[in-house]
């Protein structure tokens, strides 16, 4: 349904190298990165995706206003426990640690962090265990 979405950061080597390692842990990996030669407000930014499609990315012209909500998928709830430790060490700072979220459905497991402009970012596994 969506293609990609993406919003600014305040300090863009901060966030990219924040993202990096938080994503990691759910096989999402730096696809591309555009300097600001190219990008059509001046800034560098960043792609982060599976398979080498950037679905997600990041952009160094200042932090998005208001906060954003973004929830990345698990295959397993490992992977959402191994992200939320990912995110933490990386600075993030917790917003929910990973569980059942049973007022959404029976399966819902969801690791919740604030990144490091306040952005709300999910990994969720839709699956049972």
């Amino acid at each position: 349904m969506i293609d990609h979405v993406g919003f600014g950061v305040a300090d863009y080597v901060r966030s990219k190298a924040f993202y990096e390692r938080a994503l990691a842990p759910l096989g999402i990996e730096l696809v591309m990165e555009v300097g600001p030669e190219i990008t059509e407000d001046g800034f560098p930014a960043c792609g982060f995706g599976r398979n080498g499609k950037p679905s997600f990315w990041i952009g160094g012209e200042g932090k998005t206003s208001p906060r954003m909500h973004v929830a990345f998928t698990a295959e397993t709830r490992a992977q959402v426990d191994a992200f939320y430790k990912a995110a933490l060490a990386a600075g993030a700072t917790d917003n929910g640690a990973p569980g059942i979220r049973a007022h959404y459905h029976p399966n819902y497991y969801g690791a919740f962090v604030f990144d490091l402009d306040g952005h709300n970012i999910e990994a969720v596994c839709h699956l049972p265990k």
